[in-house]
Formats: C-alpha cells, sequence, structure tokens
C-alpha cells in the first residue's frame, strides 16, 4: 500500500466549500517519491536497468572518453550505443511500425545467435546468397553472433529491441556490403552509413576515429568511403526494416538493388595497390588498429 499524505489546510478549505461534493480519495493524496538512484521504477524487461538523467549523462561521458582511450573495452563502446540512442530508438521503432516488414519484425522479435543461425546450414547455402556471404564472412573473420551484449539502459521493451536488433545486424551489414572488419577505415565507414541511414548517436561518435587513421588511410575514407557512406544511405530504404531470416536465400545483388544498396570499392584491393606504390610500412594495419576494428564490430 502507498503511503498518503494530508492536504494542506488550503487546499482542503477549496475542496470543503458549501454546497461542494467532495469524495473521500479527494482528501489524501498519495506520497509519490520521485525517481532517483534510492526509488527505481521496476525494470521494463529482463536485464534493465533504470537510469536517472543524471546517471545517463555520466555514463555517456565516462564511456565515451572511456571508449576513445581505449577501444579495446567493447563494454563501453555497447554503453555509450545505448545511452546515447534516446529519442532517436523510438523514431526508429516508428520507424519499423509505418513498414509492414518492419512491423512483423517488431511482432516476432527473432534473434540473431549461433543457434539460429547455425554455420554449417549457412555455407551450404549457395554461394550467391545472403546466407552463404554471411556465413562466408563469420567464418573468415572468425566472428560470432553470440559476443553481443544484452541490452540493459535503453528505456522500453520494444526500443530495447530495436537497439538489440540493430547490433546483431550490424555484421550483415558488413558482409552484404563488403566491407572487412579487420581494417579501422572500413569499420568507419560503415558506421559513416548507419549514421546516416539510422540516425544512431553512437554511429556519429564513432567517426572520431578517423583520427586514429594513418594519413594515406584517412586520406582514402574521406576522397572515396565517405562520399560513398553519403550517398548510399541516402538512396538505400532503411536497414532496420529488413527482416535478414526471410532473406537468406535471397541473392546477395539481389537484396542489394531491391534495397538500393551500392556497393563500395573493394577496400582489399585498393589496399593492395596502395601497398606496391608506398613501402608497407605506411600502409599496412598496426595490431592496435586491427584490435580496434574488431572491438568496434563485436559491439556495434
Amino acid at each position: 500500500m502507498r503511503p498518503i499524505r494530508l492536504l494542506s489546510s488550503r487546499q482542503l478549505a477549496q475542496l470543503t466549500r458549501p454546497g461542494t461534493f467532495v469524495p473521500v480519495e479527494a482528501l489524501v493524496r498519495p506520497h509519490i517519491r520521485a525517481f532517483s538512484v534510492l526509488n527505481r521504477p521496476p525494470p521494463q524487461y529482463d536485464g534493465h536497468v533504470p537510469l536517472t538523467l543524471m546517471e545517463k549523462g555520466a555514463l555517456t561521458l565516462g564511456s565515451a572518453i572511456g571508449a576513445f582511450l581505449d577501444p579495446k573495452r567493447a563494454d563501453l563502446i555497447a554503453t555509450l550505443g545505448e545511452v546515447s540512442a534516446g529519442p532517436v530508438a523510438r523514431r526508429l521503432r516508428d520507424t519499423m511500425l509505418a513498414d509492414p516488414t518492419g512491423r512483423q519484425i517488431l511482432r516476432d522479435r527473432p534473434r540473431i545467435t549461433s543457434a539460429s543461425w547455425p554455420l554449417d546450414e549457412l555455407l551450404a547455402m549457395p554461394k550467391n546468397t545472403v546466407g552463404y556471404v554471411y556465413g562466408h564472412y563469420r567464418k573468415r573473420y572468425h566472428m560470432s553472433p553470440d559476443v553481443r551484449d544484452a541490452v540493459r539502459y535503453v528505456d522500453g521493451a520494444e526500443c530495447a529491441y530495436v537497439i538489440q536488433r540493430y547490433r546483431e545486424c550490424h555484421d550483415l551489414y558488413h558482409a552484404v556490403l563488403g566491407l572487412p572488419p579487420q581494417y579501422v577505415e572500413g569499420e568507419i565507414a560503415l558506421k559513416a552509413f548507419e549514421f546516416v541511414n539510422t540516425g544512431l548517436p553512437m554511429t556519429g561518435l564513432s567517426l572520431v576515429a578517423v583520427a586514429r587513421l594513418k594519413p594515406a588511410e584517412r586520406q582514402r575514407f574521406f576522397r572515396i568511403f565517405l562520399p560513398w557512406a553519403l550517398r548510399s544511405a541516402r538512396r538505400a530504404k532503411p536497414i532496420i526494416n529488413v527482416y535478414w531470416e526471410k532473406e537468406l536465400q535471397t541473392d546477395a545483388a539481389e537484396l542489394r538493388a531491391r534495397l538500393g544498396l551500392e556497393k563500395p570499392p573493394n577496400l582489399h584491393t585498393l589496399r593492395k595497390t596502395a601497398r606496391k606504390a608506398k613501402p608497407a610500412t605506411e600502409e599496412g594495419p598496426t595490431e592496435a588498429a586491427a584490435t580496434a576494428a574488431t572491438a568496434t564490430t563485436t559491439t556495434a
């Protein structure tokens, strides 16, 4: 039973004027404590952690600084993505609700895991299909969908699922677009595409990693991959509305054409060509860069 607090004498006098009928429940009012660290509302879904505005601000600032200083901290990258989602998560949900396929995804709430998408079944599909392309990507880069952290800091079960769905589909974008994750510039290019297409703040904040690129990589990003990301993302349909589970047998090129996705230039080929023109030490990816790219990919 909630505690009650009596009305003040002034409020009581206003309610008890002659000829005025006053219900008994109007003479008392519930004493509702504000949302605070010591008085949290119940979680809205399994694993949900409700946060105050001050806590969200502190987490946003702390995780942003920590992730920039140490890109290997996958937990900080995931946290930053959640606490910065805010109204954009609701807008993405509304985008899905406005689309028949998006509504079906929200109803079914499919999950991408190694159990629901077995690698051997993906690799058994025809080589031109989305399923095989994604399976080959997982095998080549030793990726697993099971490393994705569960969403905790997004308010609302439906919005939390939207962010979880984006997070689990990130590797599919890598595979279908042909952007290798072991190079930081490939990861940043995909983040730029995602930022324009989805509007998620975390994807835009990831662009600060451009400062970590080598001069040749930075020049290539601004000359080739950033223009591609802006152009392709604006033309493409909202990628959050793709029901990937129903597209595994679809020809990858056919799906790209249907979604309006433009495949970027082959990054492996560009780097190989650059290495032939310059000393390998100026172009080869450093171990730190490869680790940073992998950390960002596994959390999105």
